[in-house]
């Protein structure tokens, strides 16, 4: 009996590694497949003849000189100034992730420790407007930015997508202030500190693995953005995720696929280096959020 209850723990553990082992490389594959054929011609990548013919390269090989090549990456970024568009997503994400967080951290400091019927309505009227498609909150935009001539400038996106991610930051945040003891706020006040000095000085350290984590998901929202950035920003001003969406309109001039496969990878490239930068944070403010303090 004993031999055979320690051989279950062994054999358990073999079947949950070989899951975890697939699972990753289930999930990893498609990006992986992506960046091993960016480097490639799109006559190799797209071959119809054989799939082979995108592990080794031939036509690459045969235009290039090697399996490998960089013209993808030189004609999105240079050619086609794929920089503009990354600069403009730098611009509207910085300034969308430090306005959502400062009205987000203020508004539900106050919310969570406000005593009055009002905060939980008010909570409910930002669940409501977060339910709803963004399509619906851009369309109310358009005559008013028109109006004004702001249509196609990089600050009407970034209203737009303050506007559509402030409930979400809001609830986050309001949930992570709950979980605070309001002993320290009092313990602040008794050492002389004023409210805001108190939410500076003692609250925002105990919450920031929560403010990180919900800046990281209003990064995300941000950068991942498609029919905010695509309605109401020109072409000039177009930023990341549209400008690939715009190769992959024109398909039949040659190389364009191929930018929009080298604009793929470098957009996701980023997103894995900030979640394994903060993967501590992350988690770490994921679980205050989970587990009443």
């Amino acid at each position: 009996m004993t031999a055979v209850a320690q051989k279950r723990p062994v054999t358990l553990s073999l079947i949950l590694s070989g899951f975890l082992i697939l699972w990753l490389v289930i999930a990893i594959f498609p990006f992986a497949w992506t960046l091993w054929g960016s480097f490639k011609v799109e006559g190799d990548f797209f071959s119809k003849a054989s799939w082979q013919n995108a592990l080794f390269g031939p036509l690459t090989r045969l235009e290039h000189g090697s399996a490998f090549t960089g013209a993808g990456y030189y004609g999105a970024w240079v050619q086609e100034e794929f920089w503009r568009a990354a600069l403009n997503s730098l611009v509207v994400v910085v300034c969308v992730v430090v306005v959502s967080l400062t009205f987000g951290t203020l508004g539900g400091y106050a919310l969570s420790r406000s005593t009055y019927r009002y905060a939980f309505w008010l909570l409910l009227l930002a669940l409501v407007f977060r339910a709803m498609p963004p399509l619906t909150l851009v369309s109310g935009y358009l005559l008013p930015f028109y109006q004004w001539n702001l249509w196609g400038h990089l600050p009407t996106a970034i209203i737009a997508l303050v506007a559509i991610n402030q409930p979400f930051t809001l609830w986050m945040l309001t949930a992570f202030f709950r979980n605070i003891p309001k002993d320290l706020d009092e313990s602040a006040r008794v050492d002389g500190c004023t409210p805001f000095q108190a939410f500076r000085y003692v609250i925002i350290p105990v919450m920031w693995p929560g403010v990180i984590t919900t800046g990281l998901f209003s990064f995300l929202l941000a950068y991942n953005d498609f029919v905010v950035t695509s309605m109401l920003l020109s072409k000039q001003n177009q930023t990341m995720i549209p400008k690939i969406a715009s190769f992959l309109g024109t398909t039949q001039t040659e190389g364009n696929v191929m930018f929009a496969v080298s604009s793929v990878v470098s957009v996701t490239a980023p997103l894995f280096l900030l979640v394994m930068f903060f993967q501590r944070q992350i988690v770490s403010g994921l679980t205050a959020g989970a587990v009443k303090g």
